[in-house]
């Protein structure tokens, strides 16, 4: 019985997965370039992506909609079925709506459809039959190309919509390069959970100001133990007389020093690890947890271009964030 299982799942995946083959080879084919004319259609659209559909492609077009409103491409789904009922005022003139239905015949779209061509609406047609309503009267046509469904009795949309969905990622991440979105971009849209702390900036998290462990390279070292005493951190930031970083005292810096020699003669720049790890402003919060982690050390430095330290990064602000 285990073997027919995972016979099973097996042939499914091998069925979806020639389907998506066969869709990107109609990609590097006729599909290219209908798929451009689309993409280029919502970017020059001043208004929203309408995404529609019945049934699984509805589904689909629901997971469509939210793909390309977090990746920076304005969008929402309205249900085929109640456009006709109200919905249609979601739809405005500045508007591109994309319809997906695989035969190309879905009763329920007649309303939305029939609205595009009346109020001269964008209308991009998901189909696999390119002489179906939707093909027909689409400005333009993405005509998927048929493939096995993984459904022994080659009814229940498996292959079908696991080739609507790679097409849906496709036109949200030819967008997002189109429109130069970038992982800042994709924080605004997210800020919540670990992707968003992972997207969150160093500036965003680190200590700054009067918390910033700081001292000179000629202070004495009961001045460096009591500055990394009252900080907390465990660590002390040392800087040249312009203020650039010069290097970082840390717990284990004065644990080695002073069994080797006075203590009172030392200074900071006798006990510190010159030229220490830092990161920039802008650096990303993940950027940070990967340098400690490869690093071994608990503790980063924030400089800026001039490598004046601005900041301090300690890897229990990381596990707070929930960056971890």
């Amino acid at each position: 019985m285990t073997a027919d299982i995972r016979a099973s799942a097996l042939r499914t995946i091998a069925t979806e997965r020639a389907g998506l083959e066969t869709l990107h080879a109609a990609l590097s084919d006729g599909l290219g370039a209908p798929f451009a004319a689309a993409v280029e259609m919502i970017r020059a659209a001043s208004g929203r992506v309408v995404v529609t559909g019945m049934g699984k492609s509805g589904h689909v077009g629901r997971k469509i909609a939210a793909t390309l409103a977090s990746t920076g491409t304005p969008a929402l789904f309205v249900h085929a079925a109640e456009a006709s009922h109200g919905d249609l005022g979601m739809v405005q003139p500045e508007d591109v709506v994309v319809a997906l239905s695989w035969s190309g015949e879905t009763a329920e779209l007649a309303a939305i459809v029939a609205h595009t061509r009346r109020f001269r609406v964008g209308l991009v047609g998901v189909t696999s039959n390119a002489d179906s309503a939707l093909g027909r009267e689409a400005d333009v046509a993405l005509v998927i190309p048929k493939a096995e469904e993984a459904c022994p009795n080659g009814l229940a949309p498996t292959t079908s919509t696991t080739m609507q969905i790679a097409l849906g990622d496709a036109l949200a991440v030819a967008l997002l390069e189109a429109r130069g979105f970038s992982r800042q971009d994709f924080f605004v849209y997210h800020p919540g959970g670990k992707l968003g702390a992972q997207l969150k900036t160093v500036e965003s998290i680190m200590h700054r100001g009067e918390a910033l462990p700081r001292v000179g390279l000629d202070a004495a070292l009961p001045d460096v133990v009591a500055m990394i005493s009252a900080k907390g951190f465990g660590c002390v930031v040392v800087t040249d007389p312009d203020g650039r970083l010069a290097g970082i005292v840390t717990d284990g810096d004065l644990r080695r020093k002073l069994g080797a020699g006075s203590p009172a003669a030392l200074r900071a720049r006798d006990v510190m690890s010159p030229n220490p790890r830092r990161i920039a402003p802008d650096a990303l919060a993940v950027e940070a947890l990967e340098m400690v982690n490869r690093l071994r050390i608990t503790a980063l430095i924030v400089a800026d271009g001039e490598q004046r330290p601005v900041g301090l990064v300690h890897v229990h602000d990381l596990l707070t964030l929930g960056v971890a």
